[in-house]
């Protein structure tokens, strides 16, 4: 089938490299003539597993394909997906301006039927406004389909190429089988095609991710506790994932989430949720709880060293919001970092992928090395705030014998408390007193 992606960020790219990986012919698009180029030529503007293999191979083989010409995009798919930016805007909402703009361009280039199916995260309702964008502009018939997008960092080609669940939301049978035919290959293992209605698609997504923000908020609101009340999470956690009703994923205790996701559209949900004159309390608790939950391992800092941190260095393994990415986007590390530079501290950080990044953001505020070891060289303690897996099994005798002082921050609990103390650290963790 021949399929069109508007917009080559982070979910355009993953699903349209995935969708000619899936034998599709697929013509990308993006206003960012650099961005096309470089994609053209086989470079990855983005770090993700396993996605530039897959890049690599559609153009090599000549099912994928990219441009700036929207109109070309559209005269030559009979399915486009809209996966361009929805930021945040102004009181939270999301910015839907690109999107609304891009479905004018479609509906204007389309010189008959076309299926637009919008990938974006969108709030509810927005593909009744798109639909209506495209019947006034355009004679033929456009199915507007809600599409939702699931897609961990650092697992978004494996999450695409074997799904949980396909979320289609649709009133057509149409299009509902269209779409069907685009993801037969990849739920052969009995994986879900779920039809529901457009505006349902479009708050699976929201209250999805709402669930799991909470779930994480919850866990670390817990660890708060136990460290005051000397229990450990870790031990609590285990127990209460062994309840089938509860389970592991999502209970482990850190220093809060972050990413293009969570904040993003746990801000909009909120703010949508206001328009229509609802307040949604849970779901402002979970945010206020994350936002306080970065402060934790600072007040541990203070507590071990005083609120005065001049002259101390600390090391700061991981930037990036979490493992496998090299997004920086409401990462907890930069929350951290500025609230040590402010206390007087000195920097000196390690990420595998998110060095670059860093760079930019702090500029000579702190040292960016290249390996983990040069970042505990000589500073007075560890700080761990991503869990990489290359940070997991280090040399502890090495970094007990290199920091000029044997403590270690686990802002994530990947580290044994008892074997560290036995080693000779002064080790503190997320409820874990």
């Amino acid at each position: 089938m021949n399929i069109g992606v508007a917009g080559l960020g982070y979910v355009g790219l993953v699903a349209g490299t995935c969708l000619a990986d899936g034998g599709n012919d697929v013509l990308g698009m993006d206003i960012d003539a650099d961005r096309v180029r470089r994609l053209s030529q086989g470079e990855m503007p983005i770090y993700e597993p396993g996605l530039k293999e897959l890049l690599e191979r559609g153009i090599r083989e000549g099912r994928l394909r990219f441009t700036t010409n929207l109109e070309e995009t559209v005269d030559f798919a009979a399915a486009i997906f809209i996966a361009v930016g929805t930021p945040e805007g102004e009181g939270g909402r999301a910015d839907l301006r690109n999107l609304f703009a891009v479905a004018r361009e479609i509906a204007k280039a389309a010189r008959g039927p076309k299926v637009v199916i919008i990938k974006s995260t969108v709030p509810v309702g927005t593909g009744d406004e798109v639909e209506k964008i495209m019947r006034e502009l355009s004679p033929h018939p456009m199915e507007v389909v809600s599409n939702p997008e699931f897609l961990k960092e650092g697992a978004a080609v494996e999450d695409f190429l074997k799904p949980d669940r396909v979320v289609i939301g649709t009133e057509s049978a149409q299009a509902a089988e269209l779409m069907r035919q685009i993801y037969a290959p990849f739920v052969r293992t009995e994986r879900p095609i779920l039809v529901v209605r457009r505006r349902s698609a479009e708050m699976v997504k929201y209250a999805s991710n709402a669930f799991l923000a909470t779930r994480i908020s919850f866990i670390n609101e817990i660890a708060n506790l136990c460290d005051r009340m000397q229990a450990d999470v870790d031990e609590v956690r285990r127990g209460m994932g062994f309840d089938r009703r509860i389970g592991h994923q999502f209970l482990f205790p850190g220093v809060g989430y972050g990413g293009s996701c969570f904040p993003k559209d746990m801000r909009a949900i909120i703010q949508f949720a206001q328009d229509i004159r609802m307040e949604m309390k849970i779901l402002q608790a979970v945010e206020e709880v994350n936002r306080r939950q970065r402060d934790i391992i600072l007040q541990k800092i203070t507590g071990h060293f005083g609120p005065d941190l001049s002259g101390k260095t600390f090391a700061v393994w991981g930037i990036a919001f979490k493992p496998n990415t090299d997004d920086l986007r409401e990462a907890p590390a930069l929350t951290i970092i500025n609230g040590l530079l402010q206390r007087g501290a000195k920097i000196k950080a390690y990420d595998p992928e998110a060095g670059t990044g860093a760079r930019k953001i702090f500029g000579e505020k702190i040292e960016v090395t290249d390996g983990p070891y040069q970042a505990v060289q000589g500073s007075d303690a560890l700080v761990l705030v991503t869990e990489w897996g290359e940070f997991r099994h280090p040399n502890f005798e090495r970094i007990r014998k290199t920091l000029k002082s044997p403590v270690i921050f686990d802002g994530r609990n990947i580290y044994d408390a008892k074997i560290l103390r036995e080693l000779g650290f002064v080790y503190y963790g997320m409820g874990r007193s």
